[in-house]
């Protein structure tokens, strides 16, 4: 389908006529032994179910469904796969010092107008050979998904790229929400809000609560899409994807919205520009 040595049309070029990620294209596997990936794949089911659950229900919940781990494994693909558990925690790192750490700004606050707050987070994807990440943004008030991407790596760049997307084609919001992943924390990340006059909120550490609606929605995606399908490759991952987060733009109610879509919610009552 895509031709590297084709002269008159570069990779890039390629990639965005057949609609197709440039970081799916370039997967390669990720490095994990196949019975790792298979761990993977259910502790993932298992946070999906339980996101209260740390590593050693986790890893006693693995034993049950008979998958023998030890916790540092656990403890190993839990920090790779980026799950956090949503209740507090001691502080037990520091963020890196040269990273400003922004207050949340949500709490208490009223929800009601397009563009008011989006949320941006990262999460875990799984596929038969290997694993991807996905990162999205979306509008707290109408659940509309606004950007998404894949990659094989977190790098701020890539997260940094996804919200320019974003701007560029809805305009700023007033508040963007995150965690403090050391991508979103990142001066490049932030900076870049900021000088489109956005204020940063930040959720509090260990609490995964405080970024609920995105939450919610990786539920969503992986119950409803990734857990039925074996996607094989990063193409067909991504190709996946895009299909499920037009059906869920677009034709899935949401009983929050009155079972309006949320592309319903953020065109007709606010928005003029939902591509």
């Amino acid at each position: 389908m895509i031709e590297k040595t084709d002269k008159k049309l570069s990779l890039a070029l390629q990639c965005t006529l057949l609609s197709i990620s440039r970081s799916g294209f370039y997967y390669k596997h990720c490095g994990e032994s196949q019975f790792n990936l298979e761990v993977m794949k259910e502790i993932d089911k298992i946070h999906s179910d339980y996101s209260f659950y740390g590593f050693r229900r986790i890893r006693n919940e693995l034993r049950n469904r008979n998958i023998k781990v030890g916790k540092k494994l656990v403890i190993r693909l839990m920090k790779l796969m980026c799950i956090d558990v949503t209740y507090p925690k001691p502080n037990t790192s520091q963020p890196n010092p040269d990273n400003k750490i922004y207050p949340y700004l949500l709490r208490g606050l009223k929800i009601d107008k397009c563009n008011q707050v989006w949320e941006m987070d990262i999460t875990y994807i799984s596929m038969k050979h290997g694993f991807m990440y996905l990162a999205a943004i979306i509008d707290v008030n109408s659940r509309f998904v606004l950007k998404w991407d894949i990659s094989n790596t977190m790098e701020a760049s890539w997260c940094k790229e996804i919200v320019e997307k974003a701007i560029n084609t809805y305009g700023s919001p007033e508040i963007f929400n995150t965690d403090q992943g050391s991508q979103f924390t990142s001066n490049i990340f932030t900076g870049y809000l900021l000088e489109n006059n956005v204020k940063v909120s930040m959720d509090g550490r260990g609490r995964a609560t405080d970024n609920i609606y995105i939450e919610r929605l990786w539920r969503s995606v992986k119950q409803e899409n990734i857990y039925l399908n074996a996607y094989e490759n990063g193409q067909e991952l991504y190709t996946g994807l895009k299909n499920y987060f037009d059906f869920y733009n677009n034709k899935r109610g949401h009983q929050s919205l009155d079972y309006k879509t949320p592309a319903e919610l953020y065109e007709k009552k606010y928005c003029k520009n939902v591509a």
